[in-house]
């Protein structure tokens, strides 16, 4: 039963996180917005929100800050993990487009099987290997169309796409004592606050000259949308770690990507050809079975 709610909370979360990207996009273009602007906002507002929702559900919302340990992994995990992870993400979609970003950002799991396998001085379950190869496979699909020579991507957008699959590993696997200490809700709360608090003074949000530009209804709906859906995402991929494994985790992830592209053909009117629907197709069923190979082997060890 736990299984089956963190693999709902991760398939949810990164589906409204795949949402957020077509929206990011939009808004940055057609409000001529920059990242950390956008990102003061986004980041500093769902903060507060979630603190106040916190505070009436009456939860000591200062007790994290008792021990210095805690306090050094919370700063750490908002500036490297929450904003690292949504910098590099915003920023990708500003240099590329929301499909693009949400698929480098796939990169994640060879990350995470590196990092898992290092730790543990030994090589990678068979399982994973396939699993990850074969939704790589139909990420390659996506988004090349089956033809490599034809790959569009800047060098600038590369490099984020790499920082941006380094950022996601490591918001995946850090924050988990952290959490299951003090609860997802209150880190997640703390570090968008601490994070947003920090690009806003990296890059002075009260100087900025783009205020004028958020100044109507059109834009506060759509900064307002960005704000909901990705906290709600974060809450639901940050709380499904509780019962999956962050390996599981970031490769049921392959949705968001999916999510993405699908909302960009509705929105943008980005028409899948035949291969790249192959490579969805591909991608959903080595998705669907990674996480029936690793309930079977999570039965495998407790025989």
């Amino acid at each position: 039963m736990n299984r089956l709610k963190g693999i709902s909370m991760v398939l949810g979360g990164a589906m409204l996180w795949g949402a957020t990207g077509p929206l990011i996009e939009w808004t940055l273009a057609f409000f001529e917005l920059s990242v950390p602007f956008l990102l003061t906002l986004r980041m500093t507002i769902a903060g507060i929100l979630l603190l106040i929702f916190l505070k009436l559900k009456k939860v000591h919302l200062t007790k994290i800050f008792r021990d210095k340990v805690w306090v050094r992994q919370l700063i750490i995990f908002s500036v490297l993990g929450m904003l690292g992870c949504q910098y590099a993400f915003v920023t990708a979609i500003h240099v590329s487009n929301a499909v693009v970003a949400t698929l480098l950002q796939f990169l994640a799991p060879v990350y995470l099987i590196l990092f898992v396998s290092i730790g543990q001085r030994r090589w990678p379950p068979a399982y994973q290997i396939i699993g990850l190869a074969g939704t790589l496979a139909g990420l390659f699909l996506l988004l090349t169309n089956g033809q490599p020579d034809k790959l569009t991507i800047s060098g600038i957008a590369l490099v984020w796409g790499l920082l941006l699959g380094l950022a996601f590993a490591f918001y995946t696997i850090y924050p988990a004592r952290l959490m299951q200490e003090w609860g997802v809700l209150l880190v997640v709360a703390w570090s968008m606050l601490i994070g947003g608090i920090f690009i806003g003074l990296v890059n002075p949000i009260f100087l900025s000259a783009e205020w004028p530009k958020i100044m109507n209804i059109h834009a506060l709906v759509s900064i307002l949308g960005i704000i909901v859906i990705g906290t709600i995402a974060f809450v639901l991929f940050l709380s499904s770690m509780r019962f999956i494994t962050a390996v599981e985790t970031s490769i049921l992830s392959a949705f968001e990507p999916l999510t993405a592209m699908v909302l960009s053909v509705i929105w943008f009117n980005d028409l899948l050809a035949p291969t790249q629907l192959f490579g969805a197709f591909a991608m959903l069923l080595f998705v669907t079975w990674l996480s029936l190979a690793g309930k079977g082997k999570l039965k495998e060890e407790k025989a």
